[in-house]
């Protein structure tokens, strides 16, 4: 184990190591193992990867480092530019620069624009046990990166975004049984990059939101002209509370005339709960939701627009009868082609009004098929269908059992062209 203190190395959290850090970095073969202290840094430590297989340590997540100045604390800073085949992973990056790894070590800010780690150019970069907080972003992923993985860790209350996957070309990155929790800006936010096989798995993503923003969200994938496909999210807690233009998980996509740039994406076995929208969908394409357990959607739990090829499947929505209720939740597909409901298991959801609306509600969509449903004690409506064109809406179960029920209707449809109902009972 290297011998901070020959560096210069103070560790008591007043002193600035910077410098005698980087020193210690720059001249350590492999590991750096930081001992049990708080280590001051005004500048970020920089780890570059064609120096040779790098590796720092916290002795348990007993040591801290203290970011105080702008910018990341640790910057990992490869010369990968290439994909994760073989071929161009070969020579220098695959003998020198592969899996580098922080592990057990807590990262703090004390900067308003102090970062926790930023990562560049890497090839197979891994954190695992990291604890990132009062930083601005937690782990800031840029530039270009393959197969990342983001294991067992806790960020926790960031004023940006909780793990940042900004403008960034990358393959293959796993987020996986880990807290991501109070981030102003997003639990997990990817903005504007292009991205292909991206795993969210096993995490605790909880409270990510900021009242004082337009938006809010857990999960947030906005596209712009680049595009994100082959997502899995699975097997999440994802849960907030309601914000104005909040929602636990958000997909936006390019826009409506080029409407596959977000896609290929699963939502399965989660439990999504507690914001304005659980989800919601713009010019998204083949999103598919199975076994996922919705509650507390304040306006929606699920809202779609100008969206295509999505299977909602085998899902709950439904309350916990001994909290306080005034979610609205339900189902709203606006202006969608190719949208399958089948399975799904509704209770007591509020959507809609005696006017308008219902539990599910579709309005000038295409392509429709609503099956093996139950929907139970709808406070207006069951199913809702104005001005949509090729519709199948059989052997679904509506009904109001409630003492005093409210239900006006079970289905209604409005304008709507080539639509077959059968096998219904209500």
């Amino acid at each position: 184990m290297t011998d901070l203190s020959r560096f210069g190395v103070r560790g008591d959290g007043v002193a600035d190591d910077t410098a005698a850090l980087q020193r210690a970095l720059d001249e350590t073969a492999g590991e750096l193992r930081l001992t049990p202290g708080i280590y001051r840094l005004t500048r970020p430590l920089e780890v570059r990867l064609d120096q040779g297989r790098r590796a720092i340590s916290g002795s348990g997540a007993t040591a801290r480092l203290l970011m105080a100045g702008p910018g990341p604390a640790v910057r990992l800073t490869g010369t990968h530019r290439g994909s994760a085949a073989p071929e161009q992973t070969a020579g220098e990056v695959a003998d020198s620069q592969r899996m580098p790894v922080l592990f057990d070590l807590e990262i703090a800010g004390e900067h308003p624009e102090a970062d926790g780690v930023e990562i560049a150019y890497a090839w197979q970069p891994t954190l695992s046990r990291v604890q990132v907080q009062r930083c601005r972003h937690g782990i800031h992923v840029v530039a270009n990166n393959r197969n990342v993985l983001i294991s067992d860790c806790h960020i926790y209350h960031n004023a940006g975004a909780g793990v940042f996957l900004d403008e960034v070309g990358l393959h293959q990155i796993n987020i996986i049984g880990s807290h991501i929790s109070y981030n102003r800006c997003g639990g997990i936010k990817v903005w504007r990059s292009e991205i292909r096989n991206l795993q969210i798995t096993g995490n605790d993503i909880e409270y990510n939101f900021d009242r004082d923003a337009d938006v809010s969200a857990d999960i947030w994938i906005e596209t712009g002209t680049s595009s994100v496909r082959e997502v899995t999210i699975a097997s999440n807690t994802i849960q907030a509370v309601p914000t104005p233009g909040g929602s636990n998980i958000r997909v936006i996509g390019h826009s409506a005339e080029v409407g596959h740039k977000a896609g290929m994406i699963s939502i399965a076995g989660n439990i999504i709960s507690s914001q304005e929208t659980n989800v919601y969908l713009q010019w998204a394409r083949g999103i598919t939701f199975t076994g996922n357990t919705f509650f507390n959607g304040q306006r929606h739990s699920i809202h779609a627009r100008q969206s295509t090829h999505l299977l909602v499947g085998s899902c709950v929505f439904d309350h916990n009868p001994d909290y306080p209720r005034d979610a609205q939740d339900g189902l709203l597909f606006e202006e969608c082609e190719g949208v399958t409901l089948t399975g799904l298991h509704l209770v007591d959801l509020l959507a809609g009004s005696p006017e308008r609306g219902g539990a599910i509600e579709l309005r000038a969509c295409r392509g429709v098929s609503i099956t093996d449903c139950q929907i139970l004690n709808p406070a207006h409506r069951g199913i809702a269908l104005e001005r949509c064109d090729r519709v199948l809406v059989a052997n679904c179960l509506i009904a109001d059992t409630r003492a005093q029920p409210s239900m006006v209707e079970a289905i209604r449809d409005e304008g709507s062209t080539r639509a077959c109902f059968t096998g219904n009972l209500s």
